[in-house]
């Protein structure tokens, strides 16, 4: 990504697109949304894809993240259906195992530095799936949530990186410019998508500014604090 780019966030739990609040994924509710009703993840991911100008949906399994079982499915239900979309999905990826059921989609897999038990794994996924795999620094508050080799050595990153403040996301208390300034600087040429915490066009060009080249959003999106103009703005 060259320009900087608004990636929607589709959050999927016992098949209903949900409200992620806070990374407090126990209190995930369904959503409510003017793109449709939760029981409807399709009609809401066009929705979104619409007016973020998209062409990349992110989704979160959040029964997979969890281990209470998964929206493999509709996950394929919905490549199918979502032509020229490429599909970026967090399933709680933990080794190359759990990439391999997915792999199938001809989705990119995002490993989550949270679901990884140390680095080997993140390693050996690294080494499977090149480019088909992308990592999210996940960030609970100050903590990292992940192996802290991970985070303490860029050479290990990707091209394509994420860095997630969990506790921001749906809360609309801001995005942390000064995580993202340290980790842009040390990623040095590579891609840098921010998540968490945004509620509007000014942030999101403060997001850009920052040196990221998009942002992951969902809330600001459904409630229409973030508009299609606004975004076609930022192109």
């Amino acid at each position: 990504m060259s320009e900087f780019s608004v990636i929607p966030v589709l959050d999927l739990k016992d098949g209903n697109v949900v409200h992620a609040v806070g990374g407090k994924r126990a209190d995930y509710r369904p959503i409510g949304s003017p793109f449709g009703s939760a029981d409807d993840p399709l009609a809401i991911a066009r929705g979104l894809l619409d007016t973020a100008g998209a062409r990349t949906l992110y989704i979160a399994d959040l029964d997979a993240i969890a281990g209470t079982g998964n929206n493999f499915e509709l996950c394929r239900a919905l490549a199918d259906r979502l032509h020229g979309v490429t599909l970026w999905i967090d399933a709680g990826f933990s080794d190359v195992t759990d990439c391999l059921f997915w792999l199938p989609l001809g989705a990119t897999l995002v490993i989550g530095s949270e679901s990884l038990a140390s680095l080997d794994p993140w390693e050996e996924i690294r080494a499977s799936f090149g480019k088909s795999a992308m990592l999210s620094l996940d960030f609970e508050g100050e903590s990292f949530r992940g192996p802290a080799p991970l985070f303490a050595d860029a050479e290990r990153w990707p091209e394509q990186l994420i860095v997630i403040s969990l506790a921001r996301v749906g809360t609309g208390t801001g995005p942390d410019l000064e995580r993202l300034g340290v980790v842009c600087e040390r990623a040095g040429e590579r891609s840098v998508i921010l998540g968490g915490g945004i509620r509007d066009a000014a942030d999101l060009a403060k997001v850009a500014q920052s040196g990221a080249c998009g942002a992951l959003i969902a809330t600001a999106l459904h409630t229409g604090a973030i508009t299609q103009k606004e975004i076609a703005a930022l192109a």
